[in-house]
């Protein structure tokens, strides 16, 4: 069977890059050694968190807040059974309308587990054990990223989890203790933290959400702890042992050296990260080179030093976003086909699912020091937005960064409600090189959150209105 091109992994960056070669006339299939298409995003990672999220944030609206809005619906029940087939009916709904459109675009799909044979070949091997060697003329590498282990620690899916059985848990943990403060183990805490388990995060470093804007990490923290989350930072994590009747004895101790303590937990989620996942591929037989990571080493057209194969998404370097895969899984079919396939690295969006949420894009205030780039910044917080007061929402605020020269957006940061969606708006504008005055100057709807980002961008030039 021969092909134009063969992408391996149908997640976020897979799919969509073979949707759009089938688009753009190429003869193209898929490998997907799931039994079902979407990846770690769709099966196990961004939709079903985002499900629980949802869900769990509803549980605790009815619980701790119906009351304050005039609503009387008595002692809400948990049905965590109910609560998880609200989950996976949100997932099997997304991994079959993958499937439904890699149909609908005539790309043909392998179930089984690809592996490069060599210069234009994928052998696709399937449960079973049968093999088929699939000749082509570009192989695309978008396996993605699989969770980083803690060396000396089992996870068994049970007591000691990641993100995947932290995603399947049978019952509310008493004591849940997460190994890492960022994106995934601050949803995943939230989620079983609303749903009435103690929540505690160790953290390595001295602060939340690493690499995010140092302000909205300290505004973040300080709304999380007041929801009832506990945070060690700057404490490292030397031992795991589960106990023979369940439950687990977590050893910790300061990050600079110090006394240890024992912590106990019903269940402990590890959530210290992702790494790419490439294993059996036969990256080292065909000769791709990796750099120190094990991220595949690719040049600005996503191509590896072997001619014929590229790679997307989480094996190479970059954020592990799904939105960052399915952007480089566009722009590569295209270079394929013969068009000019682009990603705009300073323009992708990144969101934290809590409640508030945090979303950011372009540079923090940090990164701009360190670069000794002459910014003006200005912040509007919720609590001046009328949209915010009348739904109680307002914890949190709006920083928008701009060039002290040009006035040209450089990065925006939000914590608050709908975050994730009001983050949209700039990076349009950002994309378009647009200014802060542009955005001040847009008509914004009232009474609309959006109105705490014109009235940040106008704090830029210190003219903001309603503060």
């Amino acid at each position: 069977m021969s092909y134009d091109l063969v992408v391996i992994g149908t997640g976020p960056g897979g799919y969509v890059c073979a949707i759009r070669a089938a688009q753009l006339g190429l003869r193209t299939a898929v490998v997907e050694k799931r039994a079902t298409h979407g990846g770690t995003c769709l099966n196990v990672g961004c939709i079903p968190s985002k499900a629980l999220l949802h869900a769990s944030e509803a549980f605790e609206e009815a619980n701790k807040h119906f009351a304050d809005l005039g609503i009387d619906v008595g002692t809400p029940k948990l049905d965590l059974k109910k609560m998880m087939a609200f989950k996976d009916e949100g997932v099997a709904g997304n991994t079959k309308g993958v499937e439904f459109l890699l149909k609908k675009n005539k790309v043909e799909t392998f179930h089984g587990t690809g592996r490069i044979a060599g210069a234009g070949r994928v052998e696709v091997v399937s449960e079973d054990g049968g093999n088929q060697m699939l000749e082509t003329k570009s192989i695309v590498i978008a396996t993605g990223s699989d969770v980083t282990r803690l060396p000396g620690v089992t996870i068994d899916e049970t007591v000691v989890v990641s993100s995947t059985g932290a995603l399947e848990l049978d019952r509310v943990p008493k004591k849940l203790l997460v190994i890492g403060a960022g994106v995934i183990g601050l949803e995943l805490g939230s989620v079983w933290r609303r749903l009435g388990a103690e929540v505690t995060v160790v953290e390595y470093l001295d602060r939340v959400l690493p690499g995010m804007d140092g302000e909205v990490g300290k505004q973040f923290q300080r709304i999380l702890t007041k929801q009832g989350i506990v945070f060690k930072l700057s404490t490292k994590v030397t031992g795991v042992e589960v106990g023979k009747k369940g439950g687990a004895s977590v050893t910790v101790e300061p990050a600079a050296g110090g006394a240890a303590e024992t912590l106990q937990a019903d269940v402990v989620l590890v959530a210290i990260g992702r790494v790419p996942y490439t294993e059996g591929l036969g990256l080292d037989t065909v000769g791709v080179q990796r750099d120190d990571k094990g991220r595949i080493l690719t040049d600005a057209h996503y191509a590896t030093n072997v001619t014929g194969i590229y790679a997307i998404g989480d094996v190479i370097a970059g954020p592990m976003l799904a939105h960052k895969a399915e952007d480089e899984g566009v722009a590569i079919a295209e270079m394929l086909a013969g068009q000019s396939g682009h990603v705009n690295y300073g323009v992708i969006p990144n969101v934290v699912y809590t409640f508030p949420e945090v979303a950011s894009v372009g540079k923090t205030e940090e990164e701009l020091k360190k670069d000794g780039i002459a910014y003006n910044a200005g912040k509007f917080p919720f609590t001046a937005n009328g949209r915010a007061k009348a739904n109680g929402t307002t914890d949190g605020f709006v920083k928008v960064l701009a060039d002290a020269q040009t006035d040209r957006v450089l990065g925006v940061h939000i914590v608050g409600a709908d975050a994730g969606n009001l983050i949209a708006e700039v990076a349009v504008a950002m994309e378009f090189g647009a200014s802060s005055e542009d955005i001040a100057r847009t008509c914004h709807a009232h009474p609309t959150l959006t109105e705490a980002v014109k009235e940040a961008a106008l704090a830029v030039n210190k003219r903001a209105i309603h503060v």
